[in-house]
């Protein structure tokens, strides 16, 4: 029973990561289909919402009254802005000019994000001499080095897996990439993507210490869930004015609306800020290449994206940085348990040393007292 304890954030990281992975395919082909890119994640958030909402009024009621004081609902509202309303509209843009692979691979780079902004805000430590800093710093270089491979090393194409493709256009969108004439939009998307990322790697760490103040995982993700419904409304109306381009289909786009409101946000986040918390947002950001994997397998076979060797070698390079993180974390983790122990046992042989002093030296104290005959 306590190994599945211990093993349930593992296990919760990669069932995040294999979401997310099927988030990137159906988001870029319903993009493919011509839904517009802001009204998408307007709708994202309120199919979330409406899914939430009353479960949380039903559980967390007595809670919302006590915790959801005006300083962190303005709190909540500020990190749904930046994490979810700014991070998703940038990255569904920068997915629309580039492709669910290499958006996929770019988010790789948030180990290295994460880690930078969490020793910035002291919630992480390296020690070089320690081998547990030189794994963390050997994998978050082997991260780095998995992005570059696969942003300046395409080497030769492989064959998609599935020539019939499950969401197939009419038109479909050449390769990203293939053409100079793409190349201004793919260093544009590329851009953007990497904003969206940093984006998104300051909001799990923000979350981290929101759940401090509020540890009501629930009422987080509502809350959140329901501030970037209204703020991608907003978004969405200045960007498209046109109300007949908001109407669903019953196509790709109305799956992948229900997929990324109820499944990914509805779902994903609540695991995420569980993970988040229990384990650090470090922990969760170094699973993230895993979705690499999962996307360059589902993007051949349902969209039919064509993959280069430079993406193999960077996603192998990005799950030994994923693996090197890992360890010097639980490294980590074992020398301060071991500190703990050591030092509950010197506190416990230090008791037990004073216990017997002290009856020895009230016998002193008795025949130094006594009078001399």
């Amino acid at each position: 029973m306590v190994d599945m304890e211990a093993k349930k954030p593992y296990v919760i990281a990669i069932v995040v990561q294999l979401i997310y992975a099927g988030m990137f395919v159906v988001s870029k082909a319903a993009f493919n289909h011509g839904i517009n890119t802001y009204v998408f994640i307007f709708y994202r958030q309120a199919a979330a919402s409406l899914l939430l909402l009353p479960i949380a009024l039903v559980l967390e009621r007595k809670n919302a009254r006590t915790m959801l004081s005006p300083w962190l609902l303005l709190k909540l509202f500020l990190l749904a802005l930046i994490g979810i309303t700014f991070s998703l509209n940038l990255y569904n843009v920068s997915l629309k000019f580039t492709s669910a692979t290499v958006a996929s691979a770019a988010t790789n780079a948030m180990p290295v994000v994460t880690f930078c902004f969490a020793l910035l805000l002291k919630m992480e430590a390296v020690r070089p001499r320690s081998a547990s800093g030189v794994a963390k710093l050997a994998g978050v270089s082997l991260c780095l080095a998995g992005v570059l491979a696969i942003a300046f090393y395409a080497g030769p194409a492989l064959s998609p897996v599935n020539r019939h493709r499950a969401f197939a256009t009419s038109s479909p969108a050449p390769a990203a990439a293939a053409s100079g004439s793409r190349t201004a939009t793919w260093v544009k998307g590329t851009f953007l993507m990497v904003l969206a990322n940093m984006a998104w790697s300051l909001w799990i760490l923000l979350q981290a210490r929101l759940l401090r103040e509020c540890p009501s995982k629930m009422l987080v993700t509502v809350a959140q869930c329901v501030f970037s419904a209204l703020q991608s409304f907003v978004v969405a109306v200045v960007a498209e004015r046109d109300f007949s381009r908001w109407s669903l289909r019953l196509d790709v786009s109305l799956l992948a609306v229900l997929y990324t409101g109820l499944l990914v946000t509805g779902v994903t986040y609540y695991l995420q800020a569980w993970c988040v918390e229990l384990k650090g947002p470090v922990f969760f950001a170094v699973w993230t290449p895993l979705c690499f994997v999962f996307t360059i397998f589902s993007s051949s076979f349902f969209l039919g994206e064509i993959v280069h060797l430079g993406s193999i070698v960077g996603g192998i390079l990005l799950v030994g940085g994923l693996y090197s993180v890992l360890w010097g974390k639980s490294k980590e983790t074992k020398v301060a348990t071991c500190g703990k122990v050591n030092s509950a046992l010197d506190a416990d042989a230090d008791e037990e040393n004073n216990r017997h002093k002290q009856p020895q030296e009230k016998v002193e104290e008795t025949a130094s007292a006594a009078p001399i005959v």
